[in-house]
């Protein structure tokens, strides 16, 4: 059956349900549902979004919680009666309330700080004490700790009593008497051990750790090369202070993936879905790049004023102006496009960048020479055919071509590549090098480049004063 059928059937059972107003039907009905299902009800039935909330077990309440976005999540918690509220706050693992509560104003994060218990309200207050963007902000305290002098059947025995409240149970962390990690064991390797046998005779002492000031994206980098679904957060003592999951990290690489998509484009990241940001802020992210984009702009008006009277002499060059320039701008997108999606994937390093500048030299070289080719074959053909004529001089107008797009294509290939490398050295986003901007700066070359290479092949000819 398509899914779009499905969807539809279910919420036309949604709303002869809501019609009834049985609640017992109404509570049967989201317990048959999935997860994923109760938070596609959420989504297209705003105006009942608390009712399906508090309508569910509290556990299924906060699994459908945790994946909704950020403006839903935040109309719930008002919606939600004080009671409400506050047992779902206290059952959502520590690290999404924290990640929920940082995107709220400080006041109401206040109020709903006072509705935790006490020792949520610790381990909330704790999170938050750590760096924006930080290791610690990720992490739970929901893990399963036990002594290395403890055996297989102590182990599993506690994994019983407290699983059940534990972020995972894949991963079981080893730790000394003051809290010190030691190692990590998954949960497999203690099924199939002796049972007699102790944790210290079963580890290997091979781990990866994060440190809880560590950057956000050193938890993306190390998940990625690593086959975890968990890893160790400790501090500067090597104590264990919590752990970061996979499906976290997932989360804020998506986050990640949005901005560095809207600084590509021209734009500062939006914190908000795009439906739901103020009108006037959604002008004032977008305004202060197209000012900086137009001033640059103006310099290429300057640098073709500059070349005025080589214009005036051979109109003809005005034509393939903006042919030249855009393949410049084009070719230094696709690099600054390619190097920055490298290096947040940590494929190269600033250690990488003579390989980068001799391979976009290469690469832009050889683009240019395809470009150049082709620009030079449409003039004569143009011209064989009599389409359009370009004169008596229209060889050396086709060379001109030629030359000029060997030369822009090479340099916005260089000039795209390496300035988000230059970028990331001065410890400034590389993802701010937008697409626009390299194609902004590589016009104004472009046109230097263009009418440099015209003056040398024709200024004996269509040039001569």
């Amino acid at each position: 059956m398509p899914a779009e059928i499905k969807d539809s059937d279910l919420e036309l059972q949604f709303l002869e349900i809501i019609q009834s107003e049985n609640p017992s039907a109404f509570h049967e009905f989201l317990d048959d549902q999935n997860i994923s299902d109760v938070a596609e009800l959420v989504n297209e039935f705003p105006d009942h979004e608390a009712q399906i909330v508090s309508n569910l077990s509290i556990h299924r309440a906060v699994s459908t919680f945790k994946i909704l976005d950020f403006p839903t999540q935040k109309r719930i918690v008002q919606e939600l009666t004080p009671t409400k509220s506050a047992e779902l706050l206290n059952a959502l693992p520590a690290d999404d309330r924290t990640s929920f509560l940082e995107d709220l104003p400080s006041e109401a994060v206040k109020e709903l700080i006072k509705t935790l218990n006490p020792e949520e309200r610790k381990i909330t207050l704790s999170l938050l004490g750590y760096p924006e963007d930080s290791v610690g902000r990720l992490m739970t305290p929901d893990y399963i700790a036990v002594p290395k002098d403890w055996t297989i059947r102590e182990v599993i025995r506690h994994i019983r009593a407290v699983g059940k409240d534990s972020e995972t149970i894949d991963v079981i962390y080893v730790v000394d008497e003051k809290g010190v990690f030691i190692d990590d064991i998954r949960i497999r390797e203690i099924i199939l051990a002796n049972p007699d046998k102790k944790i210290e005779d079963v580890i290997d002492n091979r781990y990866i750790a994060l440190n809880v000031n560590d950057d956000q994206e050193a938890a993306n980098q190390a998940f990625k090369m690593n086959n975890r679904v968990a890893l160790p957060v400790l501090d500067n003592n090597k104590v264990l202070m919590g752990i970061v999951t996979i499906d976290d990290v997932l989360w804020i690489a998506n986050e990640e993936f949005s901005e560095d998509i809207q600084k590509i484009g021209g734009a500062e990241a939006l914190d908000e879905p795009y439906l739901e940001i103020r009108f006037k802020k959604l002008i004032k992210k977008r305004v202060g790049w197209l000012i900086i984009l137009f001033l640059s702009e103006m310099l290429t008006t300057t640098a073709m004023q500059y070349f005025n009277v080589e214009l005036g002499r051979a109109l003809v060059l005005g034509i393939f102006i903006p042919l030249t320039i855009s393949a410049g701008g084009n070719s230094g997108s696709q690099a600054s496009t390619l190097i920055i999606r490298a290096m947040a994937l940590g494929e190269i390093t600033l250690r990488d960048w003579w390989r980068i500048l001799r391979r976009e030299i290469f690469s832009g070289a050889t683009l240019g020479l395809v470009l150049g080719a082709v620009g030079f074959l449409r003039i004569e053909i143009w011209q064989a055919l009599h389409i359009y004529n370009y004169g008596p001089y229209h060889v050396l107008i086709a060379n001109t071509i030629f030359f000029s797009l060997i030369g822009i294509v090479l340099w916005g290939s260089v000039i795209g590549s390496m300035l988000p490398i230059g970028l990331k050295r001065l410890g400034l986003d590389p993802a701010t090098s937008s697409a626009p901007f390299v194609a902004t700066l590589v016009d104004v070359t472009g046109i230097i480049i263009y009418f440099s290479v015209a003056h040398l092949i024709l200024h004996s000819t269509l040039l001569k004063p």
